[in-house]
């Protein structure tokens, strides 16, 4: 098993990110946190640990430098510039690459919120690396025209009285047409998944999701 914090480069930026592989592991799953989060939100370290049980390796990675996330909480600035996050998540899968223990390992993309968003542009950009994407209560509607490039299997995520993010997935995967792809709806979910197994029904349904296309 590795277990390490890493620094992942971008343009003029380094990125902290926690690295964990399982030995054996089936693939690698990229985490792209949503705005005002970060690599150690529970949320998604919770969905971490289920894949990691299920045999793949993950990398939650803030997109964002310390810096940048002052300014976001003070400003806002950063958070919506999906091509900026989309960019520094590409880089990311490009480093998995060079490394001697994940170059051979497929790639999958959990994004949430508006990491969603990031984690299908990048897939349209790294098609050749990127098996398939999940996407957690996201804002995929925020990819525009780079959805219909995305040629990975999608899962939607979203929780059933989280009404308004429900319809943009609904409007945004009429526009992904290249590859498998589907919206489950959590019944009775709000938009972090707060509710009593909630977020284990999202962390199995991407560990199946995973499993089958990566």
């Amino acid at each position: 098993m590795v277990s390490e914090s890493v620094t992942v480069p971008s343009g003029g930026a380094a990125l902290a990110g926690d690295l964990e592989i399982p030995v054996g592991a089936r693939g690698m799953v990229l985490f792209a946190h949503g705005s005002g989060s970060s690599r150690h939100s529970p949320r998604n370290q919770a969905v971490a640990t289920a894949l990691q049980l299920a045999g793949f390796g993950t990398l939650l990675l803030d997109l964002l430098t310390e810096q940048e996330e002052i300014e976001d909480a003070a400003t806002g600035q950063h958070r919506f510039d999906i091509g900026l996050l989309a960019r520094r998540l590409a880089h990311a899968i490009d480093w998995l690459e060079q490394r001697p223990d994940t170059v051979d390992l497929p790639v999958g993309l959990f994004g949430a919120s508006t990491g969603a968003a990031a984690a299908l542009v990048a897939a349209a950009e790294r098609p050749q690396r990127v098996s398939a994407v999940v996407s957690r209560g996201g804002r995929p509607d925020l990819a525009g025209d780079a959805l219909a490039l995305v040629s990975c299997p999608v899962l939607l995520i979203v929780g059933g009285n989280d009404t308004t993010v429900l319809e943009l997935n609904r409007r945004a995967a009429e526009q992904l047409t290249a590859a498998p792809h589907r919206i489950h709806v959590v019944p009775g979910a709000t938009h972090l998944f707060p509710e009593p197994g909630a977020l284990e029904q999202v962390a199995d349904l991407a560990a199946e999701w995973f499993r089958e296309h990566l």
